[in-house]
């Protein structure tokens, strides 16, 4: 089972990934879980480089709804200059304010199962 961090952008939405990831089936197989910055143990005004690097030497995959390259700590920034071929994959969700729509949790969750299934060809 890998470990799913949500980063603090969409860490409010952990129950509706938990019902989705219930309703779809995709729980029986214990594929993915939930878990908060605060609950892996990383404050959450940590830097998105903190944050990545935390994620890289912890095994968590990061969900996140904020990817930009707003300055040199930023999520983007960070990838560009760290990012290798072993490094494990960011995830952003492209619509969060869609979040709250099942259909859309829903395609997220299928994509979100199908890159943990093939993680090795996702890093």
């Amino acid at each position: 089972m890998i470990s799913v961090m949500l980063d603090n952008d969409i860490a409010g939405h952990r129950n509706l990934f938990d019902g989705t990831l219930h309703s779809t089936g995709w729980d029986e197989y214990r594929l993915v879980k939930f878990i908060t910055m605060q609950e892996a143990g990383i404050a959450g005004d940590a830097p998105d480089s903190e944050v990545w690097r935390f994620c890289q030497q912890r095994g968590l995959i990061l969900l996140t709804a904020n990817r930009n390259l707003d300055n040199e700590s930023s999520l983007e920034q960070t990838l560009r200059e760290d990012n290798t071929p072993e490094s494990l994959p960011i995830i952003t969700v492209s619509a969060p304010q869609r979040i709250v729509e099942p259909e859309y949790r829903e395609r997220c969750m299928h994509a979100l199962i199908g890159i943990v299934l093939d993680l090795d060809n996702c890093l």
